[in-house]
């Protein structure tokens, strides 16, 4: 075995069992919420979904969990326009200051969250929009649409410009031939970034805790607050619950990420 093989295998060991450190509190959580103690506990004693079952017909829970889903839904459709039409700009534009200017786009995943959180909780504050669905709205787009832009970017740089050019040889105007030519190329990509916006703004706790009202709480501003008041698996339930949506998400991305790949090579 060579020098160079052992130490790549050496890296590959230091990468696996930091990933393993990662998913241990993940991994750790799933069996603690079928316990039947009201007390998170590990290893559990017995079995039971009565957790699961105070989720589900509890009204707060259930509240905060339709108020989230609805502001990830509106920013995974505004992110996406939003994104889709700036990674154009970027890609197929011809801009002075590119770079500058994709750099001001991904400064939400550079910056900070608490301070984005201030921030938006500052200028929404004066605005009196604090705990209103419009806030959450906006404050979530600014975080989502980068994830957006890099993933429609990367797709568009696989597809030909050039059939956009030949398109418009043929009579299309400039949004037809997006529409009928590029749209359905990079669509997997498009498709990639909503998924990533939706699980941006879902799991999104930091802006969530400074934007949330008296009344209208995001699932995580809630889950916090019941780690704070009374600690029962029933967090261990949701937390399970939101990580099973995200597996089946990014599983979703993976797949569609392949596609977007495949349609790029047939290119």
């Amino acid at each position: 075995m060579t020098r160079s093989t052992t130490g790549s295998l050496r890296w590959m060991a230091v990468g696996y069992a930091v990933l393993a450190f990662l998913l241990l509190p993940t991994v750790l959580v799933v069996p603690m919420s079928f316990g039947r103690n009201p007390y998170l506990e590990f290893p559990p004693t017995g079995f039971t979904l009565q957790w699961y079952e105070a989720y589900f017909t509890d009204p707060s829970w259930m509240s905060a969990t339709l108020f989230s889903a609805r502001i990830a839904l509106l920013v995974a459709l505004l992110a996406t326009v939003i994104g889709t039409l700036a990674s154009l700009a970027l890609v197929r534009g011809r801009l002075r200051g590119r770079a500058g200017l994709q750099l001001l786009i991904i400064s939400p995943v550079i910056i900070p969250t608490v301070a984005i959180a201030i921030a938006v909780f500052l200028v929404f504050a004066r605005l009196q929009m604090i705990g209103s669905l419009l806030a959450f709205v906006l404050a979530h787009t600014v975080l989502a649409v980068p994830y957006v832009v890099l993933t429609v970017s990367a797709a568009l740089t696989r597809v030909d410009a050039d059939l956009d050019l030949a398109a418009m040889g043929l009579g299309a105007s400039r949004v037809e031939a997006f529409i009928r030519v590029t749209l359905p190329l990079i669509l997997p990509g498009v498709v990639s970034g909503a998924v990533f916006a939706f699980i941006i703004s879902f799991d999104e706790a930091v802006v969530s805790f400074f934007l949330s009202g008296v009344h209208d709480k995001t699932l995580p501003r809630l889950m916090f607050e019941n780690i704070e008041l009374r600690l029962t698996p029933t967090i261990a339930a949701v937390s399970t619950l939101l990580t099973a949506v995200s597996l089946i998400a990014l599983s979703l991305v993976l797949l569609l990420s392949r596609l977007g790949r495949g349609r790029g090579q047939r290119c």
